[in-house]
């Protein structure tokens, strides 16, 4: 680990440098300030993320207000991924070679040597040059200066002195914590950024690209927000906002490969001139979801992956369509089913993906396809052990296939509005055929409650109505129970006859049923 005068050499020498698509620097004094002490009290601030390579990034941006050199001919850069808020804060306090080209006032940091060492406060503040008492401020600036530390720590009082002098030691022991990791190769940086996007620290695979090979006169961040916008009123949007998940469309649709290394080596001119393309191939990815399969916006999805290889399917140039012929409708409706069943992009997506982007293209080509021979095998237990959760893939399949059946509302047996139902997608829409009131005071556990094949579109309207009574008292209350139950996959008998156990394993094979019918045929049973 460096330590802080071996940061600031590197900073100061061009050798680390920040990429344009970071952030600016946003911290305050106060937050500036609150780092100065973890590090004297030794509390852990974080890691910095360091990128090492010899690849130099068209665009960079300053560190803050310091405007960073040019780095040393044939030596590696360090691009800081994480960390930058806490790289500027040491280097703006600590250095004093490079001038700021504004304000920066923040790192203007003093210690309080007068005031009383705790634990949870700290003796570290921000102050303007007409706030600083000299009897009792000292500045931080000067401890990698010998030509500014020597007086100034000259100037303290006898009983001062031991004070900053341990001051001083324990910022020149300091050590900053740094990860680094060394390749110029595009796909594993692009495996790099992904990873630690899902360890939260946020980072624009989109703008690396365009920051490392892209051209100026092609934003396809401004044409992806254009399309976010013109998905919008049909719930969509979101695919737009889905950059990862774009940019998979993106190299998939141009080079039938959805890999980091393909997504790396993309290029603004390519891109560019197959964008209609691109674009045809999301709205009729999207289209054949919403009427195919009654999917309302991105969020029903089980994967949102799922769009890339019907993209690279339904891709056309310009206002062009692709016209289904019935034998691939079949085959995309098999492989959508047996994909969601099987979590398929949950696991291995890499992989997974790139062998339906190819069996796609060959169904697309009139070729013949393996694109639905997915190998899965559920049983009943997949109904019987999952239990309802909105973000599961298991629970967004079951809703999906129950969506299939057009449910009806149990009270007025009237059509439910998958369209308002779906776009909610909240627990507001869903609830219990067995009420959890009655399954208290049969006894049964709260993880027991709620298997998937307890569970029912059931607006909240109509869950008043049925209240928390057993089935066998609500059963008066709904007005067409033979066709509202078959649209609900649910059997009648083993309903109403409070028989939670037989009833949870006859709905099971029901609903395991529809699941068998629509990966083997794609459509309902007949």
């Amino acid at each position: 680990m460096p330590s802080i005068r071996q940061l600031i050499e590197a900073v100061s020498d061009g050798r680390v440098r920040i990429p344009a698509f970071q952030r600016g620097f946003v911290w305050d004094a106060d937050r500036v300030a609150q780092l100065m002490d973890s590090i004297y009290k030794g509390y852990p601030f974080g890691a910095l993320l360091f990128w090492r390579t010899r690849a130099e990034l068209k665009t960079e941006r300053d560190l803050g207000p310091f405007k960073l050199p040019r780095r040393p001919d044939d030596y590696p850069i360090d691009y800081v991924l994480d960390g930058q808020q806490r790289l500027t804060s040491i280097f703006g306090v600590f250095q004093t070679e490079l001038k700021p080209s504004g304000k920066a006032d923040w790192a203007d940091i003093y210690f309080d040597y007068r005031g009383d060492v705790d634990a949870q406060e700290s003796l570290f503040v921000p102050l303007a040059a007409s706030e600083v008492d000299p009897s009792r401020h000292f500045p931080l600036n000067v401890f990698f200066d010998a030509a500014k530390y020597g007086p100034a720590f000259r100037a303290l009082p006898d009983d001062v002195t031991p004070k900053i002098d341990d001051l001083y030691s324990r910022f020149k022991e300091a050590d900053v914590p740094v990860q680094t990791f060394t390749t110029d190769d595009r796909a594993g940086v692009a495996i790099v950024f992904e990873r630690v996007n899902r360890l939260g620290v946020e980072l624009d695979t989109l703008q690396l690209l365009s920051a490392w090979t892209w051209s100026d006169d092609f934003d396809l961040q401004r044409r992806f927000e254009d399309l976010s916008e013109e998905l919008e009123p049909f719930g969509f949007k979101g695919v737009g906002e889905d950059i990862t998940l774009l940019l998979r469309c993106c190299a998939a649709v141009v080079d039938g490969d959805a890999s980091p290394k393909t997504l790396m080596s993309l290029n603004g001119t390519k891109v560019r001139e197959q964008f209609s393309r691109v674009v045809n191939g999301i709205k009729g990815a999207i289209d054949f979801v919403r009427k195919e399969l009654r999917v309302e916006k991105l969020d029903n999805l089980p994967h949102a992956t799922l769009l890339v290889p019907l993209a690279v399917f339904f891709a056309a140039p310009d206002s062009k369509s692709v016209k289904l012929t019935h034998v691939q409708r079949s085959m995309l409706l098999r492989w959508f089913w047996r994909a969601c069943f099987s979590a398929r992009y949950g696991r291995v997506v890499q992989r997974n993906l790139q062998v339906d982007v190819e069996e796609v293209i060959r169904l697309k080509d009139g070729k013949p396809s393996k694109l639905d021979e997915i190998p899965v095998q559920i049983d009943d237990r997949f109904f019987l052990e999952n239990n309802f959760n909105l973000n599961a893939v298991s629970s967004k399949t079951f809703v999906l296939l129950l969506a299939q059946q057009r449910p009806l509302s149990l009270v007025s047996s009237s059509a439910i509005d998958l369209s308002v139902a779906l776009q909610a997608y909240n627990r507001n829409e869903f609830h219990h055929l067995y009420p959890q009131a009655f399954l208290r005071t049969l006894g049964v556990p709260t993880d027991k409650q709620s298997p998937l094949a307890n569970m029912c579109f059931i607006n909240a309207i109509d869950n008043k109505v049925l209240s928390g009574d057993a089935p066998s008292v609500y059963q008066a209350r709904i007005s067409d129970q033979e066709g509202v139950l078959k649209h609900a996959l649910c059997p009648a008998i083993e309903l109403f006859a409070d028989d939670y156990d037989k009833f949870l394993k006859t709905r099971a094979r029901l609903l395991l049923g529809a699941a068998n019918s629509r990966m083997n045929s794609g459509h309902a049973a007949t």
